[in-house]
């Protein structure tokens, strides 16, 4: 069991709660006139925030590091939290399935954005060709990839859609929409190529292939066996052939970092990381939602970046 589902009741508790990592109040004052936007995660929330500003009022089902998308379960207080959203937001792709079941006539009036298909990934991710697959098992081919706020591409398309739909919903705002979306995305454009081809060359393994987009935007060959990132994934235990690939992989230095998803903990994840830690392997920690202490996407996803980019060497 990872930490994440050990701690996913202290999420339930919480009903869409006020996404203050990007400023959102629960005050009445804040809400006086504020576009009322929910998201599934904070990630996504976060990104409407920052075209919004303070025109919008934005909450996040889960914005806890414990929560997991995967697989929580809607319940009728978050249905509430719906109810009167001008604007919902989620990710999709099987990522938060939870989301769309909150979806019904009481949300037909709604703006939806649904990130996953923004992305056009649908129909599968191809990998580049590489070098030969560590000994053992075949490398992790990540066909089609879910986590798409990695995808800086997919985060600019999302953007745009938020400032045209929020437009649309008030559109004596639409210039100021307009404008923010363009500040935000000339941003992560800037961010992008910070650590655009910094990995070419250089191989990696994972804890869990949440980062995978931001992986391809540096260059870098992830040589995670399939299985066990299948069984990071699924919450099974590693097979010990891929568990024994990867500590291989490390102990011989064949890998430039180890990229670990923080929220995502169980006795072999550990395993890798004490012995990467061990070998002297720089390990780049990320995360699937938005920790406390940011204050937004872009402040979050810089700090990921630079951890990327130093552990890399780069």
């Amino acid at each position: 069991m990872t930490v994440r589902n050990v701690l996913l009741g202290a999420v339930a508790a919480a009903t869409a709660v006020a996404l203050t990592a990007c400023g959102a109040q629960n005050t009445p004052a804040a809400n006086d006139g504020a576009i009322k936007v929910v998201a599934s995660t904070n990630v996504w929330g976060s990104v409407v925030k920052a075209v919004g500003g303070d025109a919008v009022q934005v909450s996040a089902i889960i914005d806890d590091p414990s929560g997991d998308p995967h697989s929580y379960e809607s319940k009728p207080s978050d249905l509430a939290a719906v109810r009167d959203a001008k604007l919902v937001i989620f990710n999709g792709g099987g990522y938060d399935d939870f989301f769309a079941t909150l979806l019904g006539p009481e949300t037909e009036g709604a703006k939806k954005i649904e990130a996953f298909p923004v992305s056009g990934k649908a129909s599968g991710h191809e990998e580049p060709e590489t070098s030969a697959e560590p000994e053992g098992e075949e490398g992790h081919d990540h066909a089609v990839n879910e986590h798409v706020w990695y995808d800086f591409e997919t985060v600019r398309k999302v953007a745009d859609q938020a400032a045209a739909d929020l437009g649309a919903i008030a559109p004596d705002k639409k210039a100021t929409f307009d404008a923010n979306a363009k500040d935000f995305t000339t941003k992560l454009t800037e961010l992008e190529q910070r650590v655009a081809g910094k990995g070419a060359g250089k191989k990696v393994v994972a804890t869990e292939p949440v980062a995978h987009y931001l992986l391809d935007t540096a260059g870098v060959e992830d040589v995670t066996p399939e299985s066990f990132s299948e069984a990071v994934e699924n919450e099974t235990d590693i097979p010990a052939a891929a568990l024994a690939d990867v500590t291989r992989l490390i102990e011989q230095k064949q890998v430039a970092a180890l990229v670990n998803n923080a929220q995502t903990e169980n006795a072999g994840t550990q395993q890798v990381v004490d012995q990467a830690k061990t070998a002297g392997v720089p390990i780049a920690e990320v995360t699937e939602t938005l920790p406390e202490g940011v204050t937004g996407y872009l402040d979050w996803m810089t700090k990921q970046v630079d951890s990327l980019v130093g552990a890399l060497g780069a």
